[in-house]
């Protein structure tokens, strides 16, 4: 059928279904097996559903008690092969090494745990030591490379991007809130995108909510929306009748 369902903690961001409807529609023994699995967690199951995906598929989601609850862009750039690199005054952008990647995932941490209110809001919310095991647990198995935003000696804006197969997939990017507004996720942004183009990568993809102030940023960059995807729930627990 396509698609990978992930559980990490409990409560963890990563916990989800995603890819569905690109390789056939799932029948309902495997959605039964899916749903299980996450019930014998005491999880509930969230499914992110891409609209290019088969359209049968959030029929049977519905029909199965999902619920739609919010929705997230996937928004992507043709790189050439050069991009330029852009540093407002007083702050510099640096790829981050091990010595301190505390103090990157602090920042990250913190971005994630006070998230800018512009355009259409989260449907989640997580505690802060939680994104922090999540953001761990993706850097050390992805392969990402780090890059930290600096103000005199403090790390104030982190982001990370995986290259692979000549896509580059811009993730984990946040900024400290009181440096925010002053062009740090811009010069994170850019210098991914000079690095990407550097390494051969000819896209570049970025997810971000709706009417964000982190699609305004990717899309003065030039990025496209490529698809939406709907985000379905269906609460489960282990006494639920599946």
């Amino acid at each position: 059928m396509g698609g990978v369902a992930s559980f990490a903690e409990d409560d963890s961001p990563l916990n989800k279904v995603a890819g569905l409807g690109f390789g056939g529609t799932p029948d309902d023994g495997l959605l039964d097996e899916i749903e299980r699995a996450f019930a014998e967690r005491g999880a509930s199951v969230q499914v992110e559903l891409a609209h290019l995906g088969d359209p049968h598929i959030a029929a049977r989601l519905t029909e199965r008690g999902y619920r739609l609850t919010s929705f997230e862009n996937v928004l992507g750039l043709s790189l050439s092969s050069e991009h330029p690199r852009f540093e407002p005054e007083g702050i510099t952008v640096r790829t981050s090494g091990d010595e301190e990647f505390e103090q990157w995932l602090d920042v990250i941490a913190d971005g994630f745990a006070h998230p800018d209110t512009q355009g259409v809001a989260s449907h989640e919310e997580f505690p802060r030591e939680v994104i922090a095991a999540a953001v761990r647990d993706l850097v050390s198995a992805a392969g990402v490379r780090r890059y930290s935003a600096v103000c005199e000696g403090t790390v104030v804006g982190g982001a990370s991007v995986r290259m692979t197969h000549g896509i580059a997939q811009l993730t984990g990017a946040a900024t400290a809130p009181s440096h925010r507004r002053r062009g740090v996720q811009t010069a994170l942004l850019a210098a991914r995108l000079a690095d990407a183009a550097a390494a051969g990568c000819d896209l570049a993809v970025v997810t971000t909510q709706p009417g964000s102030k982190s699609q305004q940023n990717v899309q003065r960059q030039g990025f496209h929306l490529l698809y939406t995807r709907a985000v379905l729930v269906k609460q489960t627990g282990v006494t639920d009748r599946l």
